[in-house]
């Protein structure tokens, strides 16, 4: 970067960039796309997942408006969602990466798009609108992404403070088998069975008579899942040769001789190039050491490890990432826009920083960790040519950021949401 500058912290583009405002009012989801996405989620889940089957509890009767809270799972769930609310229109809180190439087509499906991990008002906005206005159903994805290790990923406190200022009831769909069937750390899907659970959790009046906190407990509580219990709790066995393949890009760390990053998996192993230690990933979905102890038989426990690990380095000090990367912004949404290379920098007491020059053009743009309660990560972005990569987002753009260290972002990520918490006092 040229010292002569001072870095900018808004990136300036051409005017070739298309931009997408997500400030206007949602469009309503349109009637011929809501009979359209029924028809095609059904034969979609007939004929490749045998119907998927959903079970609606203390719904008798619940006609929108209302809010509707869906645990993430895989790109199934959105099929399963439209099958679950037809013949209601609903809209949907998007990516705003999802709306690449296809504005139109996402806005009549009643999508509205945001970016992830940061404070976005205009969110309040639409849900009054959707609820109020239109007295449809605002749907939700809270965990913003796909669990890494199948069980709930960190919620927004704001979700508390959505469902209160809206006064509205409030239903939770949990989606099972999705994780199990394709890991979002996995390269091929496996066979497993999905199902689904639709539940009414507060009614309108409820939520008159609960606090924020309260609120949010009780959506925490509901929406907890662990799809590697569902498949022990249910005798799914997974045969297939190639199931731990990917597996240690979550789990980075040797519980044996504590080793970072030198991790590797293949078929049904996963090992530690450091100390030489092997486990087996069962057909039921537990971690078996092939000789000694078997520190974690259970992938969510080892992952937790790992959290708490992080955490104590964030602590004591000695937490801190830095690497050369390769960038794509995401500021309007025809493309991707490539940035080029750049350097990331992140830390308790600056959060990220991500300096690069484009277009002639310093910038240094910052994300304290305070503010950011999670990371967008990718173990193989199709976008990006399978790349891994992390999303670090502002209020009016995103930077993907290739690494060039390996198996790293699992880490940054779980680092992103233990610095929020100390600095939160969580």
């Amino acid at each position: 970067m040229s010292k002569a500058n001072t870095p900018l912290s808004e990136v300036i583009y051409p005017d070739t960039v298309e931009k997408y405002s997500t400030h206007q009012i949602p469009a309503r989801e349109n009637q011929a796309y809501k009979h359209i996405a029924c028809l095609v989620s059904n034969i979609y889940l007939s004929f490749f997942h045998k119907g998927c089957k959903i079970k609606k509890t203390n719904m008798k009767g619940l006609k929108p408006p209302y809010i509707l809270l869906i645990n993430h799972l895989q790109p199934i769930d959105f099929y399963v969602m439209f099958k679950a609310t037809y013949p209601h229109n609903i809209n949907i809180v998007s990516a705003y990466n999802t709306f690449y190439g296809k504005t139109k087509i996402m806005e009549n499906f009643g999508c509205m798009p945001t970016r992830k991990f940061v404070t976005d008002p205009t969110l309040v906005r639409s849900c009054k609108t959707v609820l109020k206005d239109y007295g449809d159903v605002f749907c939700m994805f809270p965990e913003a992404r796909y669990t890494p290790d199948g069980t709930l990923s960190v919620l927004p406190e704001s979700i508390g403070k959505l469902v209160k200022k809206n006064g509205v009831p409030v239903v939770v769909m949990l989606m099972h088998g999705g994780h199990i069937k394709k890991p979002y750390w996995a390269v091929k899907s496996r066979k497993a069975p999905l199902c689904a659970e639709m539940k009414q959790i507060l009614t309108a009046e409820q939520v008159k008579g609960m606090s924020i906190d309260e609120i949010n407990s009780i959506i925490r509580k509901e929406m907890y899942y662990d799809d590697y219990r569902y498949q022990q709790e249910n005798n799914i066995l997974v045969t297939e040769p190639y199931r731990a393949e990917g597996l240690n890009k979550i789990l980075y760390q040797c519980p044996n001789c504590k080793t970072e990053h030198k991790m590797k998996s293949e078929g049904i192993h996963l090992w530690c190039e450091e100390c030489g230690k092997k486990w087996e990933l069962t057909e039921k979905g537990n971690m078996a050491a092939l000789d000694g102890n078997t520190e974690f038989s259970h992938i969510p426990d080892w992952y937790n490890w790992e959290r708490e690990n992080v955490h104590n380095q964030i602590l004591d000090g000695t937490y801190y990432y830095s690497d050369n990367v390769y960038i794509y912004s995401t500021p309007g949404v025809k493309e991707y826009t490539e940035i080029g290379n750049g350097k990331v920098t992140h830390s308790l007491e600056n959060g990220f920083v991500i300096e690069f020059s484009y277009k002639g053009n310093d910038y240094k743009i910052e994300r304290p960790a305070k503010n950011m309660y999670s990371i967008q990560t990718e173990y193989g972005f199709a976008v990006l040519n399978n790349q891994e990569c992390f999303n670090v987002t502002t209020a009016n753009d995103g930077f993907f950021c290739i690494p060039t260290q390996k198996d790293v972002i699992t880490k940054i990520m779980l680092a992103t949401e233990e610095m929020y918490k100390i600095l939160n006092d969580k």
